[in-house]
């Protein structure tokens, strides 16, 4: 008679993503693109979010959100006075703001 062993896969939380690199701010003229960006402590699959104020910011032909591995990217473009605000980066339970 054989023994039965069950093997159930080891489930480690996942370590937090973090911000390594923050956003700095960003002086730009009317008109011009503003670039923001910032750096993770990994690559994730978490919901990471952009924002204007309290606004959040989708990838469109005003605002062009790019990833690439760790790194977050925001480009605004041909910025106007509305413009003018605090921008945010949010991952997880941590934040980032210029």
């Amino acid at each position: 008679k054989a023994d039965l062993k069950l093997c159930c896969p080891f489930h480690e939380e996942a370590a937090a993503t973090t911000i390594v690199e923050g956003l700095r701010d960003v002086a730009t003229y009317e008109g011009e693109d503003a670039v923001f960006e910032c750096r993770l402590s990994r690559e994730t699959a978490q919901d990471a979010q952009w924002f204007l104020g309290d606004v959040p910011l989708q990838s469109n032909e005003m605002n062009e959100i790019r990833v690439q591995g760790t790194r977050h990217s925001l480009i605004l473009r041909k910025v106007t006075l509305e413009d003018c605000g605090s921008i945010s980066f949010k991952v997880g339970q941590h934040s980032s703001a210029a």
